[in-house]
């Protein structure tokens, strides 16, 4: 439906409205077929903790909940799944801590820099059980799954961002082909109403 105020802020503050370093400048689809992974880094300047994945990753997408770890700045921060089976931490694993042990998703946080390494969901009824979820923008290499969504829109607000800045907010995720939502995209809301379905069909 035509905005004219979202309209109106796009025309003249096109490029104030800041979601994520990766993607302000627009996004980059620099995945590259056959990619098998590559490693993660945290930011430490001195025994960083490493951490390689084996594997593409999928749904990679820019998320508003209040618990993913964002770059400094950011109000979005950038996740992607993988394979749990395709993760393993390299180097300075003793430095990892869970952040939330009573969160669904166990994000793993370097004590030193704070950077979210790794979130895994324990939970073997959960629909998601078995993936990993990682920050791409940790690895210096080129290939990854590029964003595709953004989700978890609305709750930014919860972090800080002003209610009156969200028509602006979702016109730029649209413009940066980002299609907002306020839960997760179709296919993945699918894939968690599919798991239920099977789960009481068998319960």
């Amino acid at each position: 439906m035509w905005n004219p105020i979202r309209n109106l802020v796009a025309k003249v503050f096109p490029m104030t409205v800041k979601i994520h370093p990766a993607v302000d400048g627009g996004v980059k689809h620099t995945d590259v077929p056959g990619f098998s992974g590559g490693k993660l880094t945290c930011q430490c300047a001195d025994n960083p903790v490493v951490v390689s994945v084996t594997a593409q990753t999928a749904h990679n997408h820019v998320c508003g909940c209040s618990k993913c770890w964002k770059p400094s700045g950011a109000a979005f921060s950038q996740v992607a799944v993988v394979s749990k089976d395709n993760l393993n931490v390299d180097q300075n694993e003793n430095k990892l801590a869970v952040i939330d042990a009573s969160a669904a998703i166990q994000r793993h946080a370097c004590t030193s820099c704070g950077v979210h390494m790794y979130g895994r969901i324990e939970d073997t009824t959960h629909p998601f059980f078995g993936l990993d979820f990682i920050h791409t923008e940790l690895s210096d290499q080129d290939g990854w799954s590029a964003p595709e969504f953004a989700a978890f829109v609305s709750s930014i607000i919860e972090s800080g961002t002003p209610p009156e800045n969200m028509d602006a907010i979702r016109h730029r995720l649209t413009e940066l082909g980002l299609e907002p939502y306020d839960c997760l995209s179709p296919p993945l809301m699918d894939a968690i109403a599919t798991h239920v379905a099977k789960s009481r069909a068998t319960g």
